[in-house]
């Protein structure tokens, strides 16, 4: 869930969830504050109606029926009485103050008012701190009607709160989905061209990617198209310039050599060819680490366990000390000679430094393991990953003087990587070097 809300699309998804929940939220109160205002104002208007007629029938009335009248009306949720002097002041209620004048006119006296209730005098039976809402206006005859109207319930909720809560849960749930379908369809592209970023550090040979959807995402694509065909351009010129340079350097590097032969200081002789023969070792490898970035074999399924068998056994043929144990049984995508050259460099790598190559392999979590252990000296810590960069050598154990120019882990770790793969070093506690080499078996 960390991970989750962590990442591009929790975080939209937090943003929509978060922003279209509190303006609904928002939009709610709003609306109940609303509503409750127009109750009142119902109400209000209800009250001033009742009130105009209760009016009209006492100065209509005459004087000896109005306690009749009054009696009746205090019956129904009035507490009516008939005096000389208003209600004493209170809260003004201007609500219903204008509803009864746009009733009765502007020519009387009329007040109305909020104040605590007094159940003693209005008869009604007690309710705490609730608030009576009463109306003094005068009559024809001068006197005035004095009116308490019984505190009312606060009107309902439109629905109960079960239901309520019912409704809030289905809308949560519904913008949970929406939120969560607009997050993953925004960040698809951006996912896509990861992915495709990726493939391009395996295999640069990757097709290109598909121009299509918004106007920003379309031109990502063809950005990216144009970065990896001019990436590939210039991979394929590097390869073919340092190509070109190799066949060229054979002509009059055979030239020196033949003129070499002629050379009557034996000893002089020994060395110049010594050097002419690792400037050649070094030109073919230089080429071989440009290719090994730039292979143009084709993936397929392999089966694994096959290749390791055969380089092992190519090995133990050419009078080196390998052996091999364990099976991984599965098949993986590879280019098939890139992954012997892989394998192959890591088993000579082993027994020319370290004397012998004690292989293992496994498959573990869906991956497959390869163990390259030897029985040399190992690496100082400190470079362990500084032996992957090209052309670097140990100045003890792995000078030019034990062969080799410092490319073949170089090329292992190329290969690794264009395979989804991993390669990594470590110095085996009892002694030596343990090269793991991590595949992917899907």
């Amino acid at each position: 869930m960390k991970d989750f809300f962590s990442s591009m699309v929790g975080r939209i998804f937090l943003i929509l969830v978060g922003g279209i929940f509190a303006s609904a939220t928002l939009t709610f109160l709003l609306a109940d504050s609303e509503r409750q205002t127009d109750i009142s104002q119902i109400r209000s208007l209800h009250v001033a109606e009742r009130v105009e007629q209760l009016v009209l029938m006492l100065d209509a009335a005459p004087r000896e029926a109005r306690n009749w009248i009054t009696a009746a009306a205090s019956r129904n949720g009035f507490s009516a009485t008939i005096a000389a002097d208003p209600i004493s002041a209170g809260e003004a209620d201007a609500e219903l103050t204008a509803a009864l004048l746009s009733r009765l006119g502007e020519t009387r006296k009329i007040a109305a008012q909020k104040k605590p209730c007094d159940p003693e005098s209005s008869r009604l039976p007690p309710n705490g701190n609730a608030f009576c809402r009463t109306v003094s206006l005068s009559l024809n005859d001068g006197t005035y009607l004095n009116l308490v109207m019984q505190p009312r319930r606060p009107p309902p909720a439109a629905h109960p709160k079960s239901r309520l809560l019912l409704y809030a849960s289905f809308f949560a749930a519904c913008l949970a989905l929406l939120a969560y379908a607009v997050a993953r369809m925004s960040l698809q592209p951006l996912r896509q061209l990861a992915q495709a970023a990726t493939e391009l550090g395996r295999n640069i040979e990757q097709p290109p990617l598909a121009v299509r959807g918004p106007t920003e995402v379309r031109h990502a694509a063809a950005a990216f198209n144009t970065m990896q065909a001019q990436i590939r351009r210039y991979i394929q010129e590097r390869t073919q310039m340092l190509a070109a340079i190799s066949h060229d350097l054979q002509t009059p590097l055979t030239r020196i050599r033949l003129r070499l032969e002629k050379v009557p200081d034996q000893e002089l002789q020994t060395r110049l060819i010594e050097d002419l023969a690792a400037m050649q070792v070094t030109i073919r490898d230089g080429l071989d680490l440009a290719r090994s970035m730039n292979s143009s074999e084709p993936m397929q399924r392999t089966d694994f366990d096959s290749i390791l068998d055969s380089v092992c056994a190519d090995a133990a043929e050419a009078g080196q000390d390998v052996t091999l144990s364990g099976l991984t049984g599965v098949s993986i995508t590879a280019r098939p000679n890139a992954m012997r050259r892989c394998l192959t460099n890591l088993i000579d790598n082993a027994v020319k430094y370290g004397g012998y190559a004690r292989v293992t392999t496994s498959l573990e979590s869906r991956k497959v393991i390869v163990r390259v252990r030897d029985g040399g000296p190992g690496i100082p810590e400190d470079m362990l990953e500084s032996v992957f960069d090209p052309f670097f050598r140990l100045e003890t154990s792995r000078s030019r003087d034990t062969g080799g120019t410092g490319i073949g882990l170089t090329i292992a770790h190329n290969i690794a990587k264009q395979h989804g793969g991993r390669l990594s070093l470590r110095n085996h506690p009892e002694g030596g070097l343990v090269a793991t080499l991590e595949l992917p078996a899907g």
